[in-house]
């Protein structure tokens, strides 16, 4: 049997240690691939990173890039996904392939206008009730979204 490409989370120049901890947890967990896109706004030694994600950081597999230009020249287009509270396309109604970027912005901008108007057909959101929040916390939207991509493979367990 053929082994299934996993997933990858791309975190776009992410600010908050805790966060970026969490998702590193996360993508242990789930053998999913985590992608940091420099400039970091902390350094990888700190405490509140490595207390995140506890003492399984070398169950993580970390491939940092320098740039998001770096990042986007290496990888296929027609797997890539962007999260961002301005679209309408809800992350549930798209079909991730096996091998997928989940692509994330900082936790205080998102993602660059950018990069989302190069990309507006693969914008997707977390549809949310309440007006009066402007977005969910990155390492919860992460979480979500990896899992309902998990889920449309059916769990993977190799």
């Amino acid at each position: 049997m053929q082994k299934v490409k996993p997933f990858n989370i791309v975190l776009v120049e992410p600010e908050i240690p805790p966060n970026t901890g969490t998702i590193a947890r996360l993508c242990g967990a789930t053998d999913t691939v985590l992608h940091l896109v420099r400039p970091l706004g902390f350094s990888t030694d700190d405490k509140h990173l490595k207390r995140a994600g506890l003492d399984y950081w070398k169950f993580v597999n970390i491939v940092y890039w320098d740039s998001f230009a770096q990042f986007l020249t290496a990888t296929e287009e027609n797997l890539l996904y962007f999260f961002t509270t301005k679209t309408a396309q809800i992350y549930s109604e798209v079909e991730y392939p096996s091998g997928a970027y989940l692509v994330f912005g900082k936790e205080t901008k998102g993602l660059p206008k950018e990069i989302l108007q190069g990309h507006r057909d693969r914008c997707c959101t977390l549809p949310m009730s309440n007006p009066h929040i402007r977005s969910l916390n990155l390492a919860v939207s992460a979480g979500i979204v990896l899992y309902e991509a998990l889920r449309q493979r059916g769990f993977d367990r190799q």
